[in-house]
């Protein structure tokens, strides 16, 4: 793969917008001169101001791509993000990176390790986040109003020469593992008991959702969590839990209990159907909001071949506002999928 920034790659000016956290700047640049063959950007924050601020790793390159963190376009289309998609709990201590006043961080990240550059052409690449998820971690967005605006950088453009595509290889299921039976790796015996015990919740929950939905049913369950009824995207939601609910059932789900991440767990979407459980899992509750049983709806919701689902908004308050103001998403958002599921607090 060959890449080389284009005149408009000269372009690296920042743009903060929002008085609260106007310290902090972002910039990109190409990491190679022209005629690499290196597919790499340099990532450069910035603070500004004249005291410390802590910032949020994951929204940030600076522990490898994590998460959707860049906006990445050629010819005006997104590029396939192809990393892993997690489901985030509150932000600790260590997951803060703290900027003296004054203070630049800088990292260079391989963009192909976590998005799709098989196409030949120009892409356009961005930085953005907002304000508060960089300060207090995308499940806070719509909770706290102590942020506003977002932290972006101006975009870039590097033409890349594309290679195909070649995703990661599926894990190999266990042989003898069984229908509704989870496989592990690096879990102890408690971590399986866990985990055997959210499988089966799980099942539950598929299996009253697709009850609901094939009942046709348009309560405020689906409402609140899916937006107003349409027979479409009804039955696009009904075809998820149609696949969700054999998963649970038929298919090999295997865990990876490696993850020492302050999240819930993550998936790779092409990589079914592996689940990776991370720190926030154990300390979760059963069954009810963020439990066990939900988390796995989530991630199992997020394979290709399952429903495909994307991270647009986390917790339930942006995921109300999301099914309100953008149903399109918010049918495609794994925890509309798992709070439907949980259907905690009751709702018909």
């Amino acid at each position: 793969m060959k890449i080389k920034p284009t005149q408009l790659a000269l372009a690296a000016a920042m743009f903060v917008s929002g008085s609260a956290f106007a310290g902090i700047t972002a910039r990109l640049e190409p990491a190679q001169e022209a005629g690499s063959n290196s597919p790499e950007v340099r990532f450069t924050m910035t603070n500004t101001g004249k005291s410390a601020v802590s910032v949020v790793r994951w929204e940030t390159p600076f522990t490898g791509i994590i998460g959707e963190v860049f906006e990445v376009t050629i010819n005006g289309v997104e590029a396939e993000y192809v990393g892993r998609h997690y489901k985030w709990a509150d932000p600790q201590d260590f997951d803060m990176i703290t900027l003296k006043a004054g203070e630049s961080r800088s990292i260079t990240v391989d963009l192909s390790a976590a998005y799709n550059l098989s196409e030949t052409g120009v892409y356009q690449i961005a930085y953005r986040t907002s304000e508060r998820a960089l300060r207090l971690g995308q499940r806070a967005v719509d909770e706290s109003k102590a942020f506003t605006g977002d932290v972006a950088s101006a975009p870039i453009s590097m033409f890349v020469e594309g290679v195909p595509y070649s995703p990661p290889a599926a894990p190999i299921a266990w042989s003898n593992q069984k229908a509704n039976a989870a496989g592990f790796t690096s879990c102890s015996s408690t971590q399986q008991t866990a985990i055997n015990t959210g499988m089966n919740n799980a099942g539950s929950y598929a299996a009253n959702s697709l009850s609901y939905l094939n009942a046709g049913t348009r309560g405020l369950r689906y409402t609140t969590w899916f937006g107003t009824y349409d027979a479409t995207r009804y039955n696009t939601v009904k075809a998820h839990y149609v696949k969700i609910d054999e998963a649970l059932r038929i298919k090999p789900v295997t865990f990876n209990c490696s993850c020492t991440d302050s999240a819930f767990a993550y998936v790779y979407k092409t990589q079914p159907y592996n689940i990776f459980v991370c720190n926030a899992f154990w300390t979760a509750p059963a069954t009810g909001t963020d439990s066990k049983a939900g988390t796995i709806i989530h991630e199992l919701s997020h394979f290709t071949i399952v429903a495909d689902t994307d991270d647009h908004a986390y917790g339930q308050t942006a995921a109300k506002s999301l099914a309100k103001k953008r149903v399109s998403r918010a049918i495609d958002n794994a925890d509309s999928h798992e709070y439907f599921s949980e259907n905690t607090p009751f709702q018909n």
